[in-house]
């Protein structure tokens, strides 16, 4: 993984730029939102062996609350799985690389353009599991929007504006419901 915060701070950045421009945007239009004082925050998460990985999640389904998550996987064993339709799909390990994720802040700044996909980690019978998660999110002084131009006749508005979205992330995630779903009109 990227060696320091301001690394994985200017990657994020890189991403969200990437993602105004792909959507004819203004460069800043997501840097704005996420305000000056953005925060990230790490997991590291060790799945022991289970006996019984038909039985017992590593991690329960969710979408992550951050605009940006960024997971360096086990470099061997695999557990993540996403949510496609009604299937969940294996997510391969690739040694060495950087999995970026998509999270609920950043389909609302997109006006749900931009997906934060449902996923899972699964547990192995035999062998442990070692991940690292950094969830990067706006300000939690910042309210946060559909960016203006992609609000329009054929895709309504379909998110409030929000302040603190992670508070309200996990307060309706322990009662096991999408915490967007909260925000929505």
């Amino acid at each position: 993984m990227a060696g320091s915060p301001m690394e994985l701070s200017l990657i994020t950045e890189v991403i969200l730029k990437a993602m105004a421009k792909s959507l004819n945007l203004e460069d800043n239009c997501f840097l704005e939102q996420m305000g000056e004082r953005s925060t990230m925050f790490a997991r590291f998460n060790l799945y022991p062996p289970c006996p019984r990985p038909d039985l017992v999640l590593g991690l329960k389904p969710h979408a992550d609350g951050s605009a940006i998550t960024f997971v360096l996987q086990d470099k061997e064993v695999e557990g993540l799985r996403f949510l496609k339709g009604n299937q969940w799909i294996r997510v391969p390990v690739i040694p060495q690389a950087l999995l970026i994720n998509i999270g609920d802040q950043a389909e609302i700044m997109s006006n749900g353009i931009f997906k934060s996909p449902v996923h899972r980690v699964v547990t192995n019978s035999e062998r442990e599991r070692i991940s690292v998660a950094v969830f990067s999110s706006p300000d939690s002084d910042k309210e946060i929007e559909p960016i203006g131009r992609l609000v329009n006749d054929s895709r309504p508005r379909p998110y409030k504006k929000v302040k603190n979205y992670v508070d309200t992330y996990f307060q309706y995630n322990q009662q096991g419901k999408r915490p967007i779903d909260a925000v929505r009109y």
